[in-house]
């Protein structure tokens, strides 16, 4: 199991946690904190270290923005939800997060399977034995989402974020805006790093868990209208380039 680092400042106000596999973000407003995306279950020590160490607890977490409902991105809600938080994500993938973290593949299916890409690349056993070691698989169901439809302002939160709906991945999944802060929060639309393939810089994600790579690449048309020049991808790096760069370099390489 590899070593979950501490927190990472990517500037001022937007943390980075998760490890080299997975990411979620803290954002740090004046009018409170919100995560996207809630990582894996074992990520919790480290986000609970991480708020002690810039004197908060995990109960002043106003709100949890999911991008997908796949369960490295949701480990966290759960406790989360007990903290006090709200825990919102899309409607078209509300149901995962219902029937819990094993059904995502029925409600979001891949098209295609593992096996080919362990045969070109053994070492992409890796991944999804990583989600499995740090407890992806075994997250409670969760019946206390907020679901939304389409694209949705959320006024009332700290820095007045936006969702943008990129289908595809799964047919809930959305990038979060921050305008204040000029970032754009991604989630598996658009990646830095695919640890299925190998593959390093701004892509979609493999059809081995893309539910439909031609909605997939079509979403990053939506990416590509915005401009704020920060880019925070589900994994990989953080692109300091807007989503809009980020996607046509996206295009061009395609769902493998």
């Amino acid at each position: 199991m590899r070593t979950i680092p501490a927190a990472r400042t990517v500037i001022p106000g937007i943390d980075r946690l998760g490890d080299d596999v997975v990411n979620f973000y803290l954002v740090r407003h004046p009018d409170g904190l919100v995560l996207v995306d809630a990582g894996l279950p074992r990520h919790l020590n480290q986000l609970s270290a991480h708020l002690s160490s810039t004197g908060h607890r995990l109960s002043d977490i106003t709100a949890v923005l999911l991008t997908h409902s796949h369960p490295d991105h949701t480990g966290l809600v759960t406790a989360l939800h007990r903290a006090g938080a709200e825990i919102h994500v899309h409607q078209d993938d509300a149901a995962t997060l219902l029937d819990g973290p094993r059904s995502s593949m029925r409600h979001a299916k891949p098209e295609r399977s593992m096996g080919p890409y362990l045969l070109r690349r053994p070492a992409a056993i890796g991944t999804p034995l990583h989600m499995a070691l740090l407890g992806g698989f075994t997250a409670p169901r969760f019946p206390h989402a907020r679901p939304f439809g389409g694209d949705t302002a959320f006024d009332a939160l700290p820095g007045r974020p936006t969702a943008l709906a990129l289908p595809g991945h799964t047919p809930g999944s959305v990038a979060y805006v921050f305008p204040e802060a000029g970032a754009v929060f991604t989630g598996d639309a658009l990646v830095t790093h695919d640890g299925i393939t190998g593959h390093r810089g701004p892509a979609t994600v493999c059809r081995a868990f893309t539910s439909d790579s031609a909605a997939a690449l079509a979403s990053l048309d939506r990416l590509a209208a915005l401009d704020q020049p920060l880019t925070l991808p589900g994994h990989g790096d953080p692109l300091k380039r807007s989503a809009a760069a980020a996607a046509r370099e996206a295009t061009e390489y395609g769902a493998s």
